[in-house]
């Protein structure tokens, strides 16, 4: 018997950044790396996407434009948002961003982040810190 054994889900990713060139290139890596890719461009479009798709790892920015309607988005008010869903408080959050202080990696320590990285990406060392969260292969199917 020649049965096919089902290829497993590919895991599925959120990337969360203001920067659409970022979000592309992020994207576009990855999937590349068989991982299936949910973007969002600012805090409500994450919480949204969050809900609806149930991310296996969420890659989070930090830094967002002020708010036009007067609710500050920073990737901080997001990673509360996201414990706050019963369908997202346990996904594991890797933040990206271009603030380098001491002071937000700490923050984002204590919030929960599993890993901290400073843009420009290093896309090997981000990939590595992904397959140990996630636990699996990297390769494309």
């Amino acid at each position: 018997m020649n049965a096919e054994t089902p290829a497993a889900p590919k895991k599925k990713i959120l990337v969360v950044d203001d920067n659409e060139v970022i979000l592309k290139t992020v994207s576009l890596k990855l999937q590349a790396c068989g991982y299936q890719i949910i973007t969002a461009l600012d805090g409500s479009e994450a919480v949204a996407a969050a809900r609806k798709e149930t991310p296996d790892l969420i890659l989070l920015d930090i830094n967002f434009p002020p708010a036009v309607e007067g609710v500050p988005w920073d990737g901080f008010r997001i990673m509360d948002w996201f414990r706050r869903l019963d369908t997202a408080k346990k996904i594991p959050i890797i933040i990206i961003t271009g603030l380098e202080d001491m002071k937000n990696k700490e923050r984002a320590a204590s919030s929960g982040a599993v890993a901290f990285f400073h843009k420009p990406i290093n896309h090997d060392d981000l990939l590595k810190v992904i397959r140990a969260t996630l636990g699996g292969s990297d390769k494309p199917a």
